[in-house]
């Protein structure tokens, strides 16, 4: 999807209001859509399938979903987004009973991977996202054109995954298949700049087990592979029952047996959540930037995650009505730095902060080929209302998927 931005900034006075969990005003319950995109276990089960089969193939050749668009900025003379309540954190997970601190070096998050999917165009393609704080230690937070398919209109893009400390066809601790997606009902349905960021619960990570290969169907490898109804087996998508992950022998019925991973947040933690925060404050940025500036000169890979620092300012973008937003000095180039965290109060030895942005788009703002500017929608009570309906929403695991197994 291409988009022409056209937005200016104005630089705030720095500063944090007092954090606290005071009931803010939010959206409402008509104001948060969700959609599912793996609704049951056969459905997550295939969709690890896909990005697992042919030695992660589909992950290995995945490209970074293409959205940047160079534009030229307007300054605006009035200040930055105003909050809308009391300003207000959650808590990172294990930062529950601790204050946070002033980092000095940076140690990058664990939290941080890419969220992988199909495109409108049908081609595995790749975002960056990050773990954020839940009652089930399940959720994810990335960018809305992230999970919904604006250009095609689709609800959410297909096959969509998290993969914490992807690199080059490593999962380190697992896959995790997304099951619903939150957003903002206005971002949703008019696509809305100032809504575009999204909240997903995801299942229980996947691996491998035998050290990354499918073992050979037979008593020698007990375990790997569990029998199934043949009503059940004929559930799974077409391509799937004829991939190595099935197998049919003399009238009995078996899938591959991935090994449960365990709760995302319990893996790689989760960032907390900053709302109604004071515009001027210094975030850092993670993602993995890709793509060329510009003027065509290649300054991210996309294969390492990497950050930035600095102030945040006060931006608009009427091109996709977005009239609050936040914007960062940053190099990183649009392509796979889509969904990248900005982390307010990020504390090193913890690895830990508080999410207060995603990004949603770069800009040349002085005219030089080069991208300098990274933008975000302004975190307020609307966000935290989405978030507060993903949080408390169980997932699960789903390593044993099937209806009716039978043992054998």
């Amino acid at each position: 999807m291409k988009r022409t931005l056209a937005f200016g900034g104005l630089v705030a006075t720095a500063g944090l209001l007092a954090a606290g969990l005071a009931a803010p005003a939010q959206a409402t319950p008509q104001d948060v859509a969700s959609d599912a995109l793996a609704n049951n276990g056969i459905a997550a089960w295939s969709t690890a399938a896909y990005w697992f089969n042919n030695a992660y193939a589909n992950l290995v050749n995945a490209t970074p979903y293409t959205v940047e668009t160079k534009v030229v900025a307007k300054h605006i003379s009035k200040g930055g987004p105003s909050a809308d309540s009391k300003p207000g954190v959650v808590p990172a997970i294990g930062d529950e009973k601790k204050t946070a601190a002033k980092s000095k070096n940076v140690n990058l998050p664990k939290t941080t991977g890419k969220v992988f999917f199909n495109g409108s165009d049908g081609r595995p393609h790749w975002c960056t996202a990050t773990s954020v704080q839940s009652a089930y230690h399940n959720m994810v937070a990335t960018a809305g054109h992230c999970v919904y398919d604006t250009e095609s209109n689709a609800a959410t893009l297909n096959n969509w995954v998290f993969v914490p400390g992807y690199y080059q066809g490593k999962t380190p601790w697992g896959i995790y298949v997304g099951k619903t997606a939150y957003t903002h009902y206005d971002y949703d349905v008019y696509e809305d700049g100032d809504r575009d960021y999204a909240f997903v619960t995801v299942y229980n990570g996947l691996k491998m087990p035998h050290d990354g290969v499918i073992a050979p169907f037979g008593p020698a490898n007990p375990g790997a592979w569990k029998e199934v109804s043949k009503e059940t087996f004929n559930k799974f998508p077409a391509w799937y029952r004829t991939s190595g992950f099935c197998h049919q022998n003399n009238g009995h019925y078996y899938v591959w047996a991935f090994v449960d991973a365990g709760r995302l947040g319990d893996n790689v933690g989760g960032q907390g959540l900053a709302y109604n925060q004071k515009i001027g404050q210094p975030v850092f940025v993670f993602g993995y930037p890709s793509g060329k500036h510009p003027d065509g000169n290649q300054a991210f890979t996309g294969k390492t995650l990497k950050w930035t620092y600095g102030k945040t300012f006060a931006a608009q973008a009427p091109a996709i009505k977005a009239e609050e937003l936040q914007a960062v000095k940053s190099s990183f180039t649009g392509e796979g730095a889509l969904g990248s965290s900005w982390l307010l109060k990020y504390n090193n030895g913890r690895r830990l902060g508080y999410l207060n942005g995603v990004t949603i788009g770069v800009s040349d703002t002085d005219g030089n080929d080069r991208y300098d500017t990274s933008i975000s929608p302004y975190f307020d009570g609307e966000t935290y209302g989405v978030y507060s309906a993903a949080k408390n929403n169980w997932s699960g695991s789903i390593a044993v998927p099937f209806e009716n197994p039978l043992n054998h």
